[in-house]
């Protein structure tokens, strides 16, 4: 089991980190007239899902504060998965790269829960250097 010192070294951080590539790399190719809509939205909400666990990780001193955080996270992740399914139904990425990404993020949301759902472990900081599932 690894040390966990800094928020990097969460796999769900580095998990949402890399979907957000993802999506940057594949927004890329959306259409000119989606620059200020569908394109900014999606890169701001899937990069906003990693910098709300970054903020999660320096909150965790205060229990509330920290699942406050993780809860905003999740609803950045869900709120990209809706932005992912217009990009579908518009034709801007195919089925395999909707249902990869869908699929990312619902591994996304569910290590976000978990973390939230044993809160008492991340937040206790004789405890916080062996997350057990490093999420």
């Amino acid at each position: 089991m690894s040390t966990i010192k800094f928020h990097q070294d969460l796999k769900v951080f580095q998990k949402s980190f890399e979907t957000a590539q993802l999506i940057y790399e594949l927004s890329k190719s959306y259409p000119k007239e989606e620059l200020y809509s569908l394109t900014d939205q999606i890169r701001r909400l899937s990069r906003s899902v990693t910098a709300n666990i970054s903020e999660a990780w320096g909150k965790r001193k205060y229990e509330k504060s920290f699942i406050a955080k993780l809860t905003d996270s999740e609803g950045e992740a869900r709120e990209t998965q809706t932005w992912l399914q217009f990009a579908f139904a518009c034709n801007y990425i195919n089925e395999q790269q909707y249902d990869n990404l869908h699929k990312q993020y619902n591994q996304i949301i569910g290590m976000l829960v978990n973390m939230m759902r044993q809160s008492e472990k991340w937040c206790s900081f004789s405890q916080i250097n062996k997350g057990e599932n490093n999420l």
